[in-house]
């Protein structure tokens, strides 16, 4: 009897031990199933990026490079008198371990307009970006939430792939102007140049609905792109002395200068928030290559680009311009790349929140000051 009852208690823990090992195996073939739609969808985000990035470069690569640069003609531009010199340290990082793809920003997206309505708002603002603040225009993009944010109605004439400098073949020339950079949106603004090449894209709407007189603020965030061309100096001086052979339109430092300089003088009642470039990582399929603090393209990493921006900002400081460093405190980095970033360099809407919130403090604390 008793040789009985212990061959059924063997019996039953054998059970129970299988039992164990089937639950256990139950549990990883459905945490491998997971990890595997993961991978599908990681490896389809990475081909889609992929064709996006190159169809970028093959763009800038069918711009001629710039050895020397087109004198302008037209009204004079303001740039060129940036600064005496921005040296800017690199800054140490440690290695993320978040695993992304191949980034540049998104190609040009012709979005549709949202329809007008009849809020009342606390302000006006106007951005100016590329696809950071373009690419998402729902309400879990930054450029809405920064309106949510502030009771703000938001005129948003952001455009994916686009640099704040004009590219080296492109001339200052109010009369044959086909660039759509940042100074292309300015002077499109204040009227100076046609603005027949913003038909089709957001900005284009903007255009004709927006009455700039009324704006509050102006956003101007720009700065990966510059970077991720190549062909875009941070600014003409250079590290330890001397002076690149470009006009200052042609770097990234000269065009904010350039694009202050204009909108202060059009709309001296305007505020202007310049939002550096946040920080990025840059990755070839699941391999890392490298991040914001580390690749430089040939003008220095995209840190420098984001001091640069700070460095302007400086110059204006007396002017209403105020500095939103986000490469360094958006709470952007890698250490919350994971959750923030969806490719490396654009957001995710967790992402879009930290960023824009803090854009968005940064203004109402203005705005309540200058009341």
């Amino acid at each position: 009897m008793a040789d009985t009852r212990k061959r059924r208690q063997n019996i039953n823990t054998l059970l129970l031990v299988l039992i164990g090992f089937c639950v256990l195996a139950i549990i990883e073939i459905l945490y491998g199933q997971a990890q595997m739609k993961i991978a599908r969808e990681r490896l389809a985000l990475e081909e889609q990026n992929s064709r996006m990035l190159e169809e970028l470069k093959e763009e800038w690569g069918k711009q001629p490079d710039g050895g020397s640069v087109a004198v302008m003609s037209g009204e004079a531009g303001t740039a060129g008198d940036e600064g005496k010199q921005d040296n800017l340290p690199v800054k140490a990082t440690s290695q993320p371990k978040a695993e992304k793809t191949d980034a540049g920003d998104i190609a040009d997206k012709k979005p549709e307009m949202k329809e007008e309505d009849n809020r009342n708002y606390d302000m006006q603002i106007v951005i100016l970006g590329d696809s950071i603040m373009d690419g998402d225009r729902t309400e879990s993009g930054a450029a809405d939430i920064i309106g949510e944010q502030l009771n703000a109605k938001i005129y948003n004439m952001s455009m994916g792939g686009t640099t704040a400098a004009l590219m080296p073949n492109e001339q200052y020339d109010f009369a044959k102007w086909d660039s759509r950079s940042l100074l292309g949106v300015v002077n499109a603004i204040i009227g100076n140049i046609n603005t027949d090449i913003f038909e089709g894209y957001a900005a284009g709407e903007v255009l004709k609905t927006c009455d700039f007189s009324k704006t509050d603020y102006f956003i101007i965030e720009y700065g990966i792109n510059d970077f991720l061309t190549g062909q875009i100096p941070r600014s003409r001086y250079l590290d330890g002395g001397g002076t690149l052979a470009v006009d200052g339109v042609h770097t990234y430092v000269g065009a904010l200068d350039d694009a202050v300089n204009r909108l202060k003088n059009a709309f001296p009642d305007a505020g202007i928030l310049i939002i550096a470039p946040h920080y990025c990582q840059v990755f070839s399929g699941d391999t890392f290559i490298g991040d914001g603090y580390s690749i430089d393209y040939g003008y220095g990493p995209l840190v420098h680009f984001a001091r640069g921006a700070g460095y302007v900002v400086g110059e204006h400081e007396e002017e209403n311009i105020f500095f939103f460093n986000a490469f360094e405190d958006s709470g952007i980095d890698a250490y919350t790349a994971d959750d923030y970033l969806a490719d490396g360099i654009h957001m995710t809407p967790a992402g879009a929140r930290a960023y824009a919130e803090k854009a968005a403090a940064m203004i109402r604390e203005n705005f309540k000051r200058e009341e």
